[in-house]
């Protein structure tokens, strides 16, 4: 009997893309900047993760971290990334623009969407900072959104489950809710039973030291906020295999 939950593994590198499909995931989410909450991906990361998969690979779309209202520029640029994405061989992009009262951007997602076809769209959590969640699922369906990643408006889905249960019964089939934030191997089953969604997100990665021998701990590349550059995440396959051994078992109970 075939597996029904569908496992997006989010990656930062071709390693951690074909980590991913070598762990069984279902689909890839290719991003940059992971420890801004994930930025679009370069051209030659988007090309070489498509070509060396085979696995949908969803780019993300986004021009920086911090907030979801975005300058006349900045989405300029988003309509050049959607388009690049396409013809990198991309199968999906995953978006998310608000206005500055915290709605869905509606004529700039529109715009996105119509430019991105015939790839899937998923709105990503720029859904979990919009003002009314239920006005916002209304509006992504109204423009034709395949799926929004979401918490639930908190910190972890784990913490959002009862608007995540609310957001899948409001959506009814219209479009796909996919839990996504703080999900692990302890905690997967129950967030996918009290929710009914049908798809989960999950970033499973561990700590990585560099082989570089040679280190001058004189300077630094890295801001003072962030890790050094000797130690780093990867995607672990023996991780993503955990996660699809455990959908297996929930889905045998």
């Amino acid at each position: 009997m075939p597996r029904r939950t569908l496992l997006e593994v989010c990656v930062d590198s071709v390693e951690g893309a074909i980590a991913a499909q070598e762990g069984g995931a279902d689909r890839i989410e290719l991003c940059a900047g992971m420890l801004e909450g994930g930025t679009t991906p370069s051209v030659g990361l988007m090309k070489q993760a498509c070509r060396r998969t085979h696995l949908p690979v969803y780019a993300m779309i986004r021009p920086r971290g911090g907030d979801f209202f975005y300058s006349e520029h900045e989405f300029k640029s988003m309509e050049h990334d959607v388009e690049t994405a396409r013809t990198c061989g991309a199968r999906g992009v995953v978006l998310g623009i608000l206005t500055a009262d915290g709605r869905i951007d509606r004529v700039r997602i529109g715009d996105l969407v119509q430019r991105a076809r015939p790839l899937v769209i998923t709105f990503h959590r720029a859904f979990d900072m919009s003002r009314d969640p239920f006005e916002a699922l209304e509006d992504l369906v109204a423009l034709g959104v395949d799926r929004i990643l979401t918490s639930g408006q908190a910190p972890t889905a784990l913490e959002g489950l009862a608007l995540l249960a609310q957001l899948v019964e409001r959506a009814a089939g219209r479009i796909r809710i996919m839990p996504g934030g703080g999900v692990r191997l302890k905690n997967i089953a129950t967030i996918l039973r009290r929710s009914g969604a049908l798809e989960i997100h999950v970033h499973p990665s561990i700590a990585a030291e560099s082989p570089m021998s040679h280190r001058n701990p004189k300077v630094s590349m890295n801001s003072s906020a962030l890790p050094a550059e000797y130690s780093r995440t990867k995607t672990s396959v023996e991780l993503v295999r955990a996660y699809v051994a455990q959908l297996e078992k929930f889905f045998e109970s």
